[in-house]
């Protein structure tokens, strides 16, 4: 896979009728429990994956130009169907990312709450009542995540070799992607999309045997860095 422009994440083809199609958050988001925003989230993912499908069955991406090279609507496409589902995809992010503002808050006020119950300061008795556990010496560390995909090459001056990146290393984690998310790197792009301008959390394993290391770069995706994409290198999966 070439990092170039952001990728977007593509399940189940669906068709996009045309017409008004953006949420109002007040109304979607408004009085719902922290249980019904966890489902509204599994919903927007959902119908987001299911856009991407529709993309992707035109050829295109959020960034594929929909005119010819002397300004005329490609003959190719759909352009209006492809035009609404850009819109459509866009509103949803924008929900996406409100939403989980929300649940996060959310997620620390029941917390607060529990800490303040009386099932909590219960438990916190019970517990300094107990023996303490023997510890147990010698414990196994975890393994590190699993890589996923490889860095072919990195472009000098690009932002993935500001980075740190080099080719060989094994990527374990790309901002939110793992192995077992990454969806043949769909993740990725996705990830790159959703952070231009903002560093990206890059978990890296280089070498082998002895000498191999596990590294944590800060790779931040811009355009106009001089030359082609929003990275610089070209990874594939594993």
């Amino acid at each position: 896979m070439t990092m170039g422009l952001p990728m977007d994440p593509n399940l189940a083809d669906i068709h996009v009728p045309s017409g008004p199609t953006s949420i109002h958050q007040a109304e979607s988001f408004e009085g719902l429990t922290l249980q019904q925003l966890i489902a509204r989230k599994d919903n927007l993912e959902a119908e987001l994956k299911a856009l991407g499908a529709v993309l992707d069955s035109h050829g295109v991406t959020m960034q594929t130009s929909l005119t010819t090279f002397d300004g005329f609507p490609r003959s190719d496409i759909d352009v209006a169907q492809v035009r609404v589902t850009r819109a459509r995809i866009v509103v949803l992010r924008n929900d996406w990312k409100a939403l989980m503002d929300k649940i996060e808050k959310g997620l620390h006020e029941h917390h607060a709450k529990y800490q303040a119950s009386d099932e909590y300061k219960n438990s916190l008795n019970q517990s300094q009542q107990q023996p303490a556990p023997i510890p147990v010496p010698d414990q196994t560390p975890s393994a590190p995540e699993t890589p996923f995909a490889k860095v072919n090459s990195v472009e000098p001056g690009s932002p993935a070799h500001e980075a740190g990146l080099k080719a060989g290393d094994l990527i374990r984690r790309f901002g939110a992607a793992i192995w077992s998310n990454h969806e043949r790197l769909r993740k990725v792009g996705e990830v790159v999309s959703q952070n231009l301008g903002r560093p990206i959390l890059v978990k890296v394993s280089r070498g082998t045997g002895s000498g191999a290391q596990e590294l944590d770069l800060r790779l931040t995706p811009r355009q106009n860095w001089g030359g082609r994409g929003t990275l610089g290198c070209h990874i594939v999966p594993i």
